[in-house]
Parts: structure tokens; sequence; C-alpha cells
């Protein structure tokens, strides 16, 4: 009896707490401007980062704030903007003005041939919906705007390609061509990863404008891959015959994406490949490397830097040049390999392998000496600061990126205790003249040592022989 009592006790007590809790709810009402604000943003799409950001079709972003972090200003158009992102801030109205002059240049010469302003608008319009889709924000630009913007800085572009390739000539002082430090801000302007249009649709405006020559001979003028790749080749001096090549086979989504494609080569050699079995290791610096008799020599390859190969205890990497316009193409190039799904990592690879090689000016001294490097970027510590940012933050696949292989022999060789040891020994004596006179000296007075006390030792032992 006395345990049911408690049991009635404790359950009126537990009925008791939540009638309370029922009162103290009801007491409390919804706020209804609260509930509309939030059923709002339940309601609103994205708009930093739009739904069409997933989709294949998006290839033009914001650089992730942890990559700006890093790198800081190699993310922001220098001088011109090119695409919504940038458009009409003050600082780069000086260019924004001579875009419209270029755009005259180009309805001058093609209104003859009854392509007016009003054409070229119209030729874009259907492309709308697809452009949009391009960009991982939602623009708030109208119809109206959007393809003016697409109109005057596509124009812009493919107006200045034309007349860098000599096909259309500068009017007599333009400045944009007579002031030394402007072109190289545009070669790298251009190749910046929110400073992009469509590809397609800077294709579509060159069709369109492509009078230059008659119609029967217009086979033989420049494709606009082939203007593109010469346009920066200014800069990038690759050979002749690699542009050749490369203008027949490379393609992109815009720009960026179009240099970077030209890069990897088409065979096998820098192809990712099927997840390793194994684990992937990172491998050490160069300073430590060559203590382990790693050496690293330079590769052969003129097409592309990212041809890394190791055997027998060598690295071959052919020579990049590190420079403002380098620095800031490879880390848009990462930038957009990071936020881009539909395209392969060889840049991400091979920036985290120089991560990998360079932790201190040393290591960026001995890859100056091997020809590995050519610095017109500043000191070796800026260098091998620009690398170690260019690293940071950036998520690679170690299994399935095509440096997988060389990551992993790498490993395996510096593993070698008999390498190590041996390689250890001659980098510490026999590095430099120096370290080899020294460890020469110090043997022969071993020597000498050894023989002294071989001597005096016998002719304490044996003394007759001395008398």
């Amino acid at each position: 009896m006395g345990s049911n009592s408690n049991e009635d006790d404790n359950g009126g007590e537990h009925n008791n707490n939540n009638n309370y809790h029922v009162i103290d709810m009801c007491k409390w009402k919804v706020n209804q401007e609260r509930l509309a604000s939030m059923q709002a943003k339940i309601n609103q799409n994205p708009k930093l980062l739009s739904k069409a950001a997933g989709k294949r079709t998006c290839c033009i972003f914001r650089v992730p704030q942890s990559l700006m972090d890093a790198n800081g200003k190699a993310y922001q158009p220098r001088i011109v903007s090119i695409g919504p992102y940038h458009r009409s801030q003050p600082r780069l109205n000086m260019i924004e003005e001579h875009k419209w002059h270029y755009l005259a240049s180009l309805l001058a010469r093609i209104q003859p041939q009854g392509i007016t302003l009003e054409t070229l608008l119209e030729s874009l319009a259907p492309l709308e919906s697809r452009a949009r889709e391009c960009y991982s924000e939602s623009l708030q630009l109208d119809t109206d705007d959007f393809l003016e913007m697409l109109v005057l800085d596509g124009c812009f572009i493919i107006e200045l390609f034309r007349k860098v390739a000599r096909l259309v000539p500068f009017e007599l002082d333009d400045p944009l061509v007579t002031m030394a430090w402007i072109l190289p801000f545009f070669y790298r302007d251009f190749l910046k990863l929110e400073n992009q249009i469509p590809f397609f649709i800077l294709q579509r405006l060159f069709d369109i404008s492509n009078l230059n020559s008659p119609r029967d001979n217009k086979q033989s003028t420049p494709s606009l891959t082939a203007l593109a790749l010469e346009f920066f080749n200014n800069i990038l001096l690759r050979p002749d015959e690699v542009i050749a090549d490369k203008s027949r086979t490379a393609k992109g989504m815009h720009l960026l994406d179009l240099i970077r494609s030209s890069f990897i080569p088409n065979d096998d050699q820098v192809a990712e490949p099927k997840r390793m079995s194994t684990p992937t290791h990172v491998i050490h610096c160069v300073s430590k490397l060559r203590r382990a008799g790693i050496k690293i020599n330079p590769g052969k390859d003129q097409e592309t830097f990212l041809h890394v190969t190791f055997k027998h205890g060598v690295i071959e990497m052919p020579m990049i040049t590190v420079d403002d316009f380098m620095s800031s193409f490879l880390v848009n190039c990462v930038a957009f390999e990071q936020c881009y799904s539909g395209c392969s990592k060889q840049f991400t690879t091979y920036v985290t392998l120089l991560d990998c090689l360079i932790n201190t000016y040393r290591d960026v001294e001995y890859l100056c000496d091997r020809n590995i490097i050519e610095n017109h970027f500043g000191t070796e510590g800026e260098v091998a600061s620009f690398v170690n940012n260019a690293g940071k933050d950036v998520a690679v696949d170690l299994e399935m990126c095509y440096l997988s292989r060389l990551f992993n022999e790498v490993h395996e060789y510096y593993s070698n205790s008999w390498h190590v040891q041996w390689a250890s020994f001659k980098y510490t004596y026999f590095d430099t003249p120096w370290s080899f006179i020294s460890a020469l000296a110090a043997f022969v007075l071993l020597v000498l040592t050894v023989a002294q006390t071989y001597f005096a030792a016998y002719q304490y032992f044996d003394p007759k022989k001395f008398n």
C-alpha cells in the first residue's frame, strides 16, 4: 500500500510538471513577424552560392575566402574588369572607357557588311540563360545590362587579340599599346577566375565579327583559340610548334580554363590514374631529399612544366619561370580546380609538389641553381613564401593525383636506410670543396695519429730494433 501511495505521489508530481510546461508554453506567443521572416528565408534561393554552382555548366566562381586569405590580391583584377563580379568599380574605370572606344572601332569595321550593335545584342539574347548559369552567384543584372556587359567585354577582348596579332592595326598613339605597363596587366587580369565571361560568348561574337578578310578566305584566318594562345604566348614564350598544336586541340570553358588546358598534354604523361591501392605519402623538402641522395635535374619537356618524373633516384622537372604573371596564373588555376568538379586537378597537384619541395629560401636557391626555377619574382625567400601560400588550405586527393606514383616512389627511396646513410655521409663531407678539404685533413690527421701510436707502441715492445 505504501509503495502504491509513493507511485501515486510521484506520478502526480510528474503530471503537475507536464502541466506546468504546457501552461508555460501557452504563455509564450509566436512573434508573427519573426515567423514570416523565417518562412521567407526558408523559401529564398541562395544568392552568394546559387543552386547552379553545383552544375557542370557553372565554371566562373568567387574565390573561396580561405584562398583569398592566403594569396591576397592574386585573384583581384588590377586594371580591367571582365564579367559581372568586379563591374563598375571606380578603380577600373580607366580601361572601362577604352572598352567603348574598342567597340566603336569594331563596329566601324563591320557595319559596312550589315553587322550593327543591335545585331551583336540580338545574337547573344538566346544565350542569356546559359551564360547566367556559368556564374556561381545569382547576378543582380537585368537582361539589358547583362547583354550589354557581355557585348562590351567580349568585343574588347576579341578586338585586343586581333590588334596584338596585327590582324587589325592599332590606332595611332593608342595608349593601351604605347604605354608599356598596360599589356602585362591585361595578361594577368584576363586569366583571373573572378574575371571571366564564358568562352561560347566570345566565340559567338568572334564568328559574327570575323569579317577581316573575304568570305572565301575565312578558313585561312586564325581561330579564336589560336588568337588567344598567341596573345598569352607573348608572356609565356612557349615554342611556336607547341602553340600551333594546342591551337587545334585546346578547349576551355573560359580563357583561364583554355590556357590551363593548353599545359595538359593529350597523352597520358600527366593523366590522373585510378585510385591507388596503397596510401600515398607526401615527400620531403629539397634539403632532406638531397641528404637521402635524391637529385633534382631539369627535364627536357618544352610543352609543359607539369611533366615530372622520378627514376633511379633522380627527379626530373622542366624549368618553370616564376614571375608576376606565372604566380597569378598558378593560383587562379588552383582556385578553378578547387571550385569546379568537372576538370582534372593537375595544377593543384603540381603546386602541392612545389609546396612539399620548398620549405625555405635554401630550397629555392638549389632549384634555381639546378635550372628548375627561373626566378623573376623576387628574393628566394619571397618565392618560398609564395609557394607555401599557394599550397595552403588546398584540398588534394593524393591517391587520385597524377603524381601519386612519383610521391610513393620517392618516399620508398627516401625510406631506404642504406641510401640515406651513404648519401648523408657524402652530403656532409663531400658536398662542397671546403667540406672535402676538411674531411681530407681530418683523415690525414687520423692516419698520422694512428701511425705515431703504432711506432710508439712498436718501439716500446721491441726497443732492440731501434738501437
